[in-house]
């Protein structure tokens, strides 16, 4: 039969504070390519403003339709939604269909011995790989133009991003896993903490919104595995791990739906956070006096993204340096990421924060200065986002507080007027961290 595509722009998205224009905009990019590419099939794509429970029955009269297809959705949100949709169809005569390829294994396919969900990765991960099955099933449906379908879809009003947002098509997604599998993958198991080199796949934007699928990318994955096992994990290994981890963090969301508004485990709901105001702002500006956060906070800022190890690094720091409730940083991550995912953002401030499935979390606490020194060694990345400090030598480029005299005059820089001195001191602040948590005890 004929299949009319179909994408309905829910208000209660558009307008959520955990949504910002940065994800709206490449979303309205995409929707863009998507169209074209579409239309490239004989068909095009159908754009209707509402809310779905209510356009949904509206757009199946108008063409004629008797079956609905989509995709389930792991959040408590989006599950919701997709319940009261199905409902909906039911009531009214109508087919629905729904398929679940958000992730590589579905959420509710892996369960322990005690057929209980998994809450412990590496288990969860040695069920994951006896699970897959990647094989390539994916195949373009019969594509036709209904006689009253138009010609170019009806655009909403959209934000204007704050960054320069990346190509949108599936074409140029495809060309970038290409050059990854290539260029990258083989040195993963190092370079992807390697924050100012490419060592990263880059492929988060594309993953969130479906232009490429978690499937193809472990298809590469298992293509490029050594064909015998050495010592130290293959690059190929490790980035399938990360899938995996995408993947583990959805079954939690989808298992534990209170973790999307508070902690995994409850107990460090009660955590009596500082929360300083002031302290947030600057974080959030890249201006808290520590380099390699500033220059990944400016990062997000500046391009709707940030390096993973970076993003390991800024939320501990925010979380057990400034001692500030994890939800406000995942909030902040949500408004301004590409990328932004419910489960994976979740997944990652709570495993920062040591309040998610981690056995041993609280007392896992990272130095700013020799995350900065390891993982960015020459500077390269503070100095491409924080060009105050491009003067900066390599021994002080991750305290640029211990320049003194000819050395700061050399720097070009004098502290607390270009860049600020730190706003808290890390070793202090540890202590304090390490007391916060010990107190819920």
């Amino acid at each position: 039969g004929r299949v009319i595509p179909l994408f309905i722009v829910d208000p209660a998205l558009v307008h959520s504070s955990r949504i910002g224009p940065n994800r709206l905009a490449f979303l309205a990019s995409r929707l863009r390519t998507l169209h074209a590419e579409l239309v490239a099939h004989g068909s095009g794509l159908l754009i209707a403003y509402g809310d779905p429970r209510q356009v949904i029955l509206s757009v199946a009269a108008e063409y004629g339709a008797t079956m609905v297809t989509f995709e389930r959705d792991t959040g408590p949100w989006g599950r919701k939604r997709d319940r009261e949709v199905a409902q909906i169809l039911l009531a009214n005569g109508l087919t629905g269909q729904t398929s679940q390829t958000l992730t590589i294994v579905p959420p509710t396919t892996l369960k322990t011995g005690t057929g209980t969900p998994y809450t412990v990765f590496t288990p969860f991960y040695r069920s994951w790989r006896n699970a897959l099955d990647v094989h390539d099933t994916f195949e373009i449906p019969l594509l036709s133009k209904h006689p009253n379908q138009p010609s170019n879809p009806v655009w909403p009003d959209w934000p204007v991003s704050e960054v320069v947002l990346p190509e949108s098509s599936r074409g140029h997604a495809q060309d970038l896993l290409r050059q990854f599998a290539k260029s990258a993958l083989n040195d993963y198991t190092t370079g992807r903490d390697m924050v100012a080199k490419p060592g990263t796949s880059r492929l988060s934007p594309y993953l969130r919104f479906g232009i490429l699928s978690a499937q193809e990318c472990a298809r590469v994955a298992l293509a490029n595995m050594p064909p015998v096992a050495g010592e130290v994990r293959s690059g190929a290994e490790v980035w399938l791990s990360e899938l995996a981890w995408r993947d583990f963090y959805h079954q939690i969301v989808y298992n534990f739906p209170h973790v999307t508004t508070g902690s995994f485990r409850p107990v460090y709901d009660n955590i009596q956070w500082d929360n300083n105001p002031e302290w947030f702002a600057a974080w959030c500006e890249g201006r808290t006096g520590y380099p390699i956060v500033d220059a990944a906070m400016r990062q997000l800022n500046t391009e709707g993204w940030m390096h993973n190890r970076a993003r390991m690094i800024v939320s501990s720091f925010l979380t057990k340096d400034l001692l500030i409730d994890w939800r406000w940083g995942e909030r902040y991550f949500m408004q301004k990421l590409l990328d932004g995912d419910t489960a994976a953002n979740n997944g990652g401030w709570q495993w920062a924060a040591g309040t998610g499935t981690d056995a041993q979390p609280y007392f896992r606490i990272f130095n700013p200065i020799s995350q900065g020194q390891k993982f960015d060694a020459d500077g390269a990345y503070v100095k491409k986002y924080l060009p105050e400090l491009r003067y900066v030598p390599t021994k002080f480029i991750h305290s640029p507080w211990l320049l003194q005299g000819r050395d700061m005059r050399d720097a070009r820089i004098t502290m607390g007027v270009e860049y600020p001195y730190p706003i808290v001191d890390h070793a202090t602040q540890r202590q304090a961290a390490l007391a916060m948590y010990a107190a819920i005890k």
